[in-house]
Parts: structure tokens; sequence; C-alpha cells
């Protein structure tokens, strides 16, 4: 799992090849995954097209790690700028008096070229390639009959479910998502349900079993020695709950699967937006009780909650993730290696955004 102040790995251990590549427009580099990634982001438009109107994503991201620092905002200025230089020396040597006057006239054009060209570089080198060949292809989708409800519908059917539970500001619903996101989502603070994580966890694995058909393989080995969230799924619950304070439900722009499909839950851990973060059993669970139809299908896309991690001996040794599947008996409930990957399931993320 990759720590909170790790920041993106240098980009100018070779300021040749970044040179190269502003001068000569290469964006291939981890193509599989980028190809991947655009048909994922593809496929969950087409899954939440039930919207009247499109959703305008454009609320800022709040990065988990912080915001860069002044010494890396100088460092890359100069290394992006020495980059640039490069790229112009090696493009003046392709010139003549007459294809250098046609691309000055073509300034603002090529201006705004360059610029996109380097954005586009420089997310390239953010992506981590950690694991990068722990993804496999998946054209599982969601089921036809799921849709992301109305919070406000979300939090009535969430007050059925647990009476004790009080405020949730219903609004956040109504803002733009942030980038990656599919909807909002209504998820319980699991301190106001019970004392502890794992007995939260247990108390809705109870409600859910109750609801519909499901077995549970791990019944009895949910504390705290076989399941804990991870440092960075911890971090960004205390984030939202701090920005939605006296709120007993938070409201989460997440997705649920879609983007990650196909890949190995730590391959997911690597590759998470400065953003994002992993869904648990319990914030998943809850989206399943608010919205059943997402596990309701044996050729749906399933679910490993790369938010949490699990020990299978209960000797702290945290490789497995738990995994909801779904066949003929219904839902199942059971855990998975974090280093494998199948094109079955993915991992459901949420994502921060600033409070403005």
């Amino acid at each position: 799992m990759l720590p909170f102040g790790g920041g993106p790995r240098p980009l100018c251990r070779n300021e040749t090849t970044l040179a190269r590549e502003v001068a000569g427009s290469v964006f291939c580099a981890d193509k599989g995954y980028r190809l991947q990634c655009a048909a994922a982001q593809q496929a969950v438009t087409m899954s939440i097209m039930h919207t009247a109107t499109p959703v305008r994503h454009s609320s800022l991201p709040l990065y988990l790690s912080g915001n860069t620092t002044t010494q890396q905002n100088e460092q890359l200025r100069q290394c992006l700028g020495e980059a640039i230089d490069e790229a112009y020396k090696t493009a003046i040597e392709q010139l003549d008096r007459q294809s250098a006057q046609v691309v000055l006239d073509s300034g603002d054009r090529v201006r705004w070229e360059v610029a996109q060209s380097v954005v586009e570089i420089v997310e390239r080198h953010t992506a981590s390639d950690k694991y990068k060949d722990e993804q496999v292809s998946s054209a599982r989708t969601y089921p036809p009959t799921y849709r992301v409800r109305p919070v406000e519908a979300q939090v009535t059917e969430l007050r059925k479910l647990f009476p004790s539970l009080g405020a949730c500001n219903e609004k956040i619903g109504r803002r733009p998502l942030p980038d990656g996101a599919e909807g909002w989502f209504a998820i319980p603070r699991w301190q106001a349900l019970a004392p502890t994580y794992n007995e939260a966890v247990e108390m809705l694995v109870e409600v859910m079993a109750g609801k519909r058909k499901f077995s549970n393989r791990i019944l009895g080995r949910l504390g705290p020695v076989y399941l804990r969230q991870s440092e960075r799924s911890k971090l960004a619950e205390k984030i939202l709950s701090d920005q939605q304070q006296g709120c007993d439900i938070l409201v989460v722009a997440a997705q649920a699967g879609m983007l990650h499909r196909g890949c190995s839950a730590r391959r997911t851990r690597a590759v998470l937006a400065g953003n994002e973060f992993g869904l648990g059993v319990f914030s998943f669970g809850s989206l399943l009780l608010t919205h059943p139809e997402r596990l309701s299908s044996g050729e749906a896309l399933m679910v490993d909650c790369g938010g949490d991690e699990y020990s299978v001996r209960g000797d702290c040794t945290f490789d497995r993730v738990p995994l909801f599947d779904y066949d003929i008996s219904g839902i199942e409930f059971s855990i998975f290696y974090e280093d494998r990957a199948r094109n079955l399931w993915g991992t459901p993320t949420g994502f921060l955004y600033k409070m403005t």
C-alpha cells in the first residue's frame, strides 16, 4: 500500500526522455491500463445514463497527502523548463526558414498543444507502474436495473434499518461530482452504530443477511485480528467526518467498482488518484443496503473491498481483502488474495473534494 506522505515518483530521472516526449507528443506509456481505464469510464457513463442531464464534474479534489510544497513546485518548474528548452533545440534542428515561419504563424495553437502535451506527460508519470502485471481486461458491468438513487431516498432507507441514525447533510448530493465518481452515496459513520469498526461490520452483515439470501463464509472471523480498515480509508473517513460535522450519515462521492475492474486490490491501491480511497466492507455494505440491485445477477461485476485488509489466520498478516460475490444462492461474503487479478470484480472507491 502506498504511504500517505509519498508523492509521485521523480519526474527528472531522464530529462532527455522527457524532452523527447514533449517534442514528439508521445502518450503511449502504460497504454494497456490507460485504455482499460478509458473503457471503464465509458462503461460507467453508459451505466448511469438514467440522469436527465449530464453530471458536471467540477468539484475540486481534496488530496489526502496534501498539496505540493514550494520546494516541489520549484523543482518541477526547473525540470519541465529544462525539458522544454531541450525540446526547443531538437525541434529547431528540423526546421528551415519557411517551416519556422509556418510554426510561428500558428503560434497560439502551438502553445496550446505544447501545454496540453506537457500536462498529459506529467499526469502519465504520476501514475504508478507498481503491480502493473496484476490487471486483466474485463467486460463485466453493472446490472441493467442498477441506478444510483437520490441521497434523500438512501437516507430514508438507512433510517428504517438503523433507527438510531441522526442528521445528514443531504444537500451535498446536489453538488457537482468529483472526477471519477458515479454518484453521491449515503454512508453511515460506523461510530454512530457501534463502539468499534468490527462490531459495526458484524451489525451491518447481520442486517444484510436478514434482507436477502446471504452466505457468510467468514462467520465468526470479523474481529480486529482478522479485519481492519486501511490507513488511507481511515484518514479519508476522518476528513469526511470533519467536513460534515454533526452528521451520523455521510454523503460520499463514489464509484461502485467499474473504474478499477480487472485489477488486483493492491494494484488498485497503487493507482488511486490523490483524492481517492478504497471503500471497505461497512461502506460498500451500506451501499448494497440502499442499492440491492448492484449485486443482483451472476453476470454483474463483483466487488473486492480494498478499503479493508484481512488476515486469514488472524496473525497480523493482512494479505487478503473482503469480497462480495453473487450466484444463484444469493450474495456470498468471503475473502480473496490482494495480489490476484480477476476479470470478475473491481474495487469500489470514494473521492474527497473541497467544501467551498
